[in-house]
């Protein structure tokens, strides 16, 4: 074992069902300040001067279906080890299952009753864990990939580093006078997790490699230069919340209970040998390996018992990498970087400078005493490049989190928690750029508007389609808890009104009338349908829903005491003015079902208004009452102000009101503590208008809420955890600040003081165009916008400034002043148009 000289690092890995060190010394080529001199950065890189300490520090990749977390480092002692945790996405516990309770029916009347007639809330809560079904399952780990070295020396000049632009991990480091580097990707086209490790002298290259895993059942050579490995799901993992006395994870050999899984790894040579040396792989003096990745699982459709027989996992494994085997590996890295850019290249954000001579751990622990925009600019950018790489067309969508998992019982099943976090997942899909990246989304609703017809059929005996707080592989669409979960999760209802937000979104985004007319439209009816039937009068005449809950909230009764149950919450009426309003404006767009849009309308009209409670707050509930939590993580009774926008400063300034002294009101009271909490408040800042209120809560998430490789946490008692959706939320709301569409184009509503000078390319605005802006002190310095999609499209100069001029190569167009001070101008679809601003008269 070699020398280790000028620094010392111990750290340490966590990952499936125990804990793998990570305990390696390096010494690093390193100024005494920890500042590592070089010309290679890049504003699109994350970076470090160390191994991962753990799971959650590690580089995700990913293409969609497959996913990885590169550590860069490896175990303690006389070898040097790379690692690769990798996941498939439908790799789930459990089997299809009818999760519905057929009895809930039974007590819908005696807690409207206990409600709306007793007002006795806590009777309600009793009554309503009664109604609840099966818990869902958890999305489960595959395997690991672990490379060991028998380096002998020092390692020096460590770096490792995430290119966003090219979706390549790499590693670097010296042994004496050999350099060494590994290059991961996971390729889109070709469907494989590809690593490459070269060593800068010939026949440098020694090392063994294996697989192994949680869940295995074999690990074999089936060559001499491949790895088999085997593997089984979870027949049941409890959810969380599950009652005390079930098994957290019951596993079978039964077929079809928990399906099985695969991977092959294959490996490839540069010089030197490989072969098999029992379960491991082994190569000797070579220049350069590759090592491709494949992995099947025998998930046959969320309608299907997963009883595939291994040997057919294993042969889709195998046909998996007939194509990929038969390309070199400079072809492999071409296509992967060419199917990557043409989504990821399509923004960029400049928000200054980047300083790239510090590691990016150490940029991000500055980052309270010196704020930097740039930082803000790097994390936009990793949002995008994570919902790349967890979510293409036929994929699973993004889940908890996205699709990086190393636990067998990961935190709330990492499924697709629906009362705020799947949706904050598609956030960013449609103003950043993403569109396709949506698509798994809406195929995911269109399964499970099947499932939630039989749901609210079975449970509430109503027509349409409903679905609750938690979705698993299966598309459960029930009410979870088993008689033992917290009403205010378990049994909220209107997750898939709600996702129907994102289908009539997509529409305006892109005008794809095809796509309102086949896939948004009979959704977003058959939703409808059901909060419709689902809709009682209250005692004064109005519709409201019972029961009713603020999303994870409890107010204070009567008595004194929490409760959970109520009548006509806040959110409940924002979503339904908003589902029952786009179907109204798409059945007029389509020419169809203007009887069923009549009695939308009639029904709107008739919903509990929003109301302004006593503080002078948008009321939670309908009745004002006190919160148990004040400083509650969810904000769902602020829903029509982001993401929706039924609520704005300008159409509507004393609800905005309301809406500001709610947001203060949380965040006072200790709100926002989670990091998808606090990218929501950046979105409530930007569509309020104040940049400088949302910058200072980007700096707490940066400063709170941020992990050393940008990943998203969620404080517990243990310690914090990975979830995706704060990622994508401050994405999106970065966006909202620079520019919105929800009314008009409005120019850098929110752009902070601290965002002196800036620019931003390729964002997407309604009604369907492009838009570039540069701006200098809260100025538009320059602007165009590129239609895909000919229309009146309605623009908002910033403060100070009037739009005087729109010009095109055909000449200029004609503006009209709108009374609200806004200009609008008829554009074409396929032409670019240059926007011209003078100083607004005093």
């Amino acid at each position: 074992m070699g020398r280790f000289t000028r620094r010392r690092f111990l750290s340490s890995a966590s990952a499936t069902l125990g804990a793998l060190s990570l305990n390696k010394r390096f010494a690093l080529a390193l100024d005494r300040d920890g500042v590592q001199h070089t010309d290679e950065g890049s504003d699109l890189v994350l970076w470090y001067d160390k191994p991962a300490a753990q799971w959650v520090d590690a580089l995700p990749i990913g293409n969609g279906r497959l996913g990885a977390m590169v550590f860069g480092g490896g175990e303690d002692g006389a070898l040097f080890q790379e690692m690769l945790q990798f996941n498939e996405d439908t790799l789930w516990s459990g089997q299809p299952r009818d999760g519905n309770n057929p009895d809930a029916k039974n007590h819908l009347a005696a807690v409207r009753s206990a409600v709306l007639e007793k007002q006795d809330y806590h009777l309600a809560d009793q009554i309503c864990q009664k109604m609840q079904g099966r818990f869902a399952e958890a999305y489960q780990p595959l395997g690991n990939l672990r490379i060991d070295f028998p380096h002998s020396g020092d390692a020096t000049s460590y770096r490792r580093e995430l290119d966003l632009h090219t979706a390549i991990a790499r590693t670097r480091y010296s042994i004496g006078d050999v350099q060494y580097e590994h290059e991961a990707f996971v390729s889109a086209p070709d469907q494989v997790i590809v690593l490459r490790i070269t060593a800068s002298k010939p026949g440098q290259l020694n090392c063994s490699i294996s697989l192994d895993g949680p869940l295995q059942k074999e690990v074999k050579a089936l060559a001499k230069n491949q790895l088999l490995l085997t593997g089984k799901a979870a027949a049941h993992v409890a959810g969380a919340g599950h009652p005390g006395g079930e098994k957290p994870v019951v596993l079978s050999d039964t077929p079809g209970e928990g399906m099985y899984f695969a991977a092959i790894l294959h490996a490839q040579t540069e010089g030197g040998s490989v072969h098999s040396e029992g379960m491991k792989l082994a190569v000797s003096q070579a220049n350069a390996i590759t090592l491709l990745i494949s992995a099947a699982t025998g998930f046959q459709g969320y309608r299907s018992k997963p009883d595939m027989p291994l040997d057919n996992v294993i042969a889709k494994a195998q046909e998996g990498l007939r194509a990929p085997t038969s390309r070199q590996f400079h072809e492999l890295r071409q296509r992967h970087i060419a199917d990557h850019q043409k989504f990821f290249e399509r923004v960029s954000l400049d928000l200054g400078k980047q300083n790239l001579s510090l590691t990016t751990d150490r940029r991000l622990k500055q980052f309270a005493a010196s704020p930097d925009p740039s930082l803000l600019a790097l994390y936009f950018q990793y949002g995008r490049y994570l919902l790349i790489s967890s979510s293409r067309p036929g994929t699973q969508p993004a889940n908890l989190q996205g699709i990086w998992n190393y636990e067998v019982t990961p935190p709330w099943s990492s499924n697709w928690t629906s009362n705020i976090n799947v949706q904050m997942n598609y956030w960013p899909a449609e103003t950043c750029n993403l569109s396709e990246c949506a698509e798994p989304l809406f195929s995911w609703m269109k399964d499970l508007s099947e499932n939630g017809a039989r749901t609210a059929q079975e449970h509430y005996g109503l027509p349409g389609w409903v679905s609750h707080h938690n979705i698993d592989l299966w598309r459960a669409s029930n009410p979870v808890g088993e008689g033992v979960g917290a009403p205010t999760w378990a049994n909220w209802g209107m997750s898939g009104s709600w996702l129907c937000g994102h289908l009539y979104e997509h529409y305006r985004f892109t005008q794809d009338r095809e796509f309102l007319r086949e896939r948004a439209y009979p959704l977003m009816k058959g939703s409808a349908e059901f909060c419709l039937a689902w809709l009682i009068e209250d005692k004064h005449g109005r519709l409201t829903t019972c029961p009713s809950f603020s999303t994870e909230n409890d107010f204070m009764a009567p008595d004194g005491k929490p409760a959970m149950t109520s009548a006509g919450c806040t959110m409940d009426m924002a979503l339904m003015r908003e589902l029952f309003s786009n179907c109204i404006a798409a059945s007029k767009e389509l020419g169809v079902d203007s009887d069923f849009a009549a009695k939308l309308d009639a029904a709107r009209k008739r919903l509990i208004p929003y109301q302004v409670g006593r503080y002078g707050q948008l009321q939670e509930w309908c009745i004002d009452f006190e919160e148990s939590e004040p400083g509650q993580r969810h904000m769902s009774h602020m829903y029509a102000l982001y993401p929706g926008d039924a609520i704005t400063p300008r159409g509507t300034p004393e609800l905005a009101k309301a809406m500001r002294v709610s947001l203060e009101r949380r965040l006072a009271h200790g709100g926002a503590y989670t990091g998808w909490s606090r990218s929501w408040a950046i979105g409530f800042w930007a569509r309020l208008g104040d940049g400088d209120k949302a910058w200072e809560s980007l700096s707490m998430l940066m400063q709170h809420s941020t992990n050393i490789n940008f990943f998203d946490t969620h404080p517990t008692s243990k310690a914090p955890i990975f979830q995706i959706d704060g990622n994508f939320g401050t994405t999106a709301a970065i966006a909202e600040m620079v520019v919105q569409s929800h009314d008009t184009i409005d120019l850098l509503p929110a752009v902070p003081s601290a965002w002196a000078t800036g620019s931003v390319k390729g964002l997407r605005v309604r009604p369907g165009a492009e838009i570039d802006l540069r701006w200098e002190q809260d100025k538009v310095t320059e602007c165009s916008v590129r239609p895909y999609a000919s229309g009146n499209y309605g623009f908002r100069a910033p403060t100070g400034q009037t739009l005087a001029a729109i010009r095109s190569k055909a000449g200029e167009v004609p503006l009209t002043k709108q009374a609200d001070n806004s200009v609008s101008a008829q554009l074409e679809k396929g032409r670019s148009y240059s926007l011209h601003f003078t100083a607004a008269s005093v």
